[in-house]
Order: C-alpha cells, then sequence, then structure tokens
C-alpha cells in the first residue's frame, strides 16, 4: 500500500505507505526524502549508512535525506517519507523544534520507542492523514502540512524524552540543535569549533561549557561529521581516498588520514579495502 500527494505547483510530495514502499530501498541507495520508518507488532531490520540496524516493535527510525538506507525485512511497517518543498523543516523549525535534533543531529541515528499512549497517539494521527489524502479539495495540502507539523512535534518531544536531556535547559538543547545545523552546513570547509562559536555569537569555551550535558564536545561533533562523509563517500563511491579529503575540505590527505584512523583504526584506503572483505553492514 502506497498512498502519495503530490503537488504540481511546488514539487512537494508526501508519502504514507507500508513496507513495500521500503521494496524500492532493496540495494543500498540514497533516502532523498526525509523519512520516518515504524514498526508496529514486528521487527524491522534495515542498513543505515552501511551500519545494520534491528527496530524493535513499536519504534520509529528517523532518517535524514542525505543517509543511505537498505531494507532488509520487515511487516506491518508504517513509512512516512517527504521532501522539502512538502515541508521544509529549515523554515519552520521555531514550530517543531527538530532541526540539528530529528534531522541533521550528526551524532547517532534518531530512534524512538513509543509506549501505549503514544502509539495510540500516532495510530489516530495516521488515520486522520489517510482520511485527508482521500479529501482532494483547494486546502488538502495546508491540511497535510499541519498533520506532519503535528506528527514531527510529536516525535521531537519523545526524542527529547528519550535523550536524558530533563537537566538540559531549553537554550543549552536550541544551542546544540543550531551547532548541529552549522555543521551540517559548513563541515566540508570549516573544520574549528572557533568558526562555528563565531556564527553563534559565542566563545569556543561557552560552547564546550554549554556541551558538557550532552557527553560529545563541539569538536568531537565536528569531527564525527567529517569521519561519516568520508565513510559514506568511500562505502558508496569510487572516489579515492584523496579525492575524498579535498572534497570535504582537507588540502592534505594525510590529514584526513590520521583523523580517519584515530576514530575508526584504519586509514581510508584500509578502510576501504575491509568494504570487500567484510559482510555488509559490519563498518
Amino acid at each position: 500500500m502506497i498512498k502519495e500527494f503530490k503537488e504540481f505547483s511546488t514539487d512537494a510530495v508526501l508519502k504514507i505507505a507500508d513496507e513495500e514502499l521500503l521494496n524500492f530501498y532493496s540495494e543500498s541507495k540514497n533516502v532523498e526524502l526525509f523519512t520516518f520508518i515504524w514498526t508496529r507488532k514486528t521487527f524491522a531490520t534495515l542498513e543505515v549508512d552501511g551500519i545494520n540496524v534491528t527496530l524493535e516493535p513499536n519504534g520509529i527510525i528517523v532518517l535524514t535525506p542525505n543517509q543511505y538506507l537498505k531494507f532488509i525485512e520487515g511487516q506491518h511497517l508504517t513509512v512516512y517519507q517527504f521532501n522539502r518543498e512538502f515541508y521544509c523543516i529549515k523554515d519552520h523549525d521555531k514550530e517543531v523544534s527538530c532541526m540539528g535534533l530529528l534531522f541533521y543531529g550528526n551524532n547517532t541515528i534518531p530512534i524512538i520507542e513509543l509506549d501505549a499512549n503514544n502509539q495510540k497517539k500516532l495510530d489516530f494521527l495516521y488515520n486522520v492523514f489517510l482520511d485527508e489524502l482521500q479529501t482532494v479539495d483547494n486546502i488538502q495540502a495546508e491540511m497535510l502540512r499541519m498533520l506532519m507539523a503535528r506528527f514531527i512535534i510529536t516525535i521531537t518531544r519523545l526524542m527529547k524524552q528519550q535523550s536524558d536531556f530533563e537537566n538540559v535547559y531549553n537554550e543549552q538543547i536550541d544551542l546544540m540543535r543550531a551547532f548541529n545545523s552549522l555543521v551540517e552546513s559548513y563541515f566540508r570547509k570549516e573544520h574549528s569549533v572557533s568558526f562555528y562559536a563565531g556564527k553563534l555569537f559565542k566563545s569556543p569555551k561557552t560552547l564546550s561549557n554549554n556541551f558538557a550535558k550532552f557527553k560529545k564536545s563541539p569538536l568531537q561533533i565536528i569531527h564525527d561529521r567529517i569521519i561519516l562523509e568520508a565513510k559514506r563517500l568511500l562505502i558508496y563511491t569510487d572516489k579515492t581516498a584523496k579525492e575524498i579529503a579535498y572534497e570535504i575540505g582537507f588540502e592534505d590527505a594525510s590529514h584526513l588520514s590520521r583523523m580517519f584512523k584515530k576514530h575508526t583504526s584504519f586509514s581510508p584506503s584500509e578502510f576501504k579495502k575491509q568494504l570487500k572483505l567484510e559482510p555488509e553492514g559490519k563498518y
């Protein structure tokens, strides 16, 4: 089952489906759309950016368009996908507060666990979505966008609750989100904390102090994003280590090689060789 809304004047796309939609990702490929995959009563197995992920029942995994997805197995799933033309999370961030947390968080793949109460809430919302997809009129697009905003707000709240942010001020969470969003925009050229601190009108020390409760320093987050991109390019393209280094802002490939080896225990070339030897999902 695949239900799709298209708005030809804006190229907006919204898809609501079951696992049939994920058959498109039987081989690893760029997900291209903002994606939520929701398991109901059974497990699902996916490969995300070369890493095997088992999604337990009553869970939701959140994927950003630049990630790579391979669907391995799963049944009775609910899948939401949309493009930025349908709902631009950057333009609507004041409403939904998901940039740099739910999407482009840079640290881990967001996975949300649903209790019975939240399952009931999202089931209700799912049925309203389906009903609205059948209602074709001049406000259908706006109604669907309002529903998606409500869905994203619900998932973002759950993400915050399940991320041990109880003792973190909202201002600190917003600063972290803003930092992550900036890293996503500039990591290919800017690798220093001072650059991002300047963009946020903070000193590097103030930035580091605010990140103390998030278990990763600002520099670690920058490096993690660089390494993630290097891995993606090594796994999914035929680019050389030198080409990859240049693409993500290193004039000297040896600088990336040292950083990569520190994080993975392999140089980029050794990592590339391992891809041919190791089973999929072991990277």
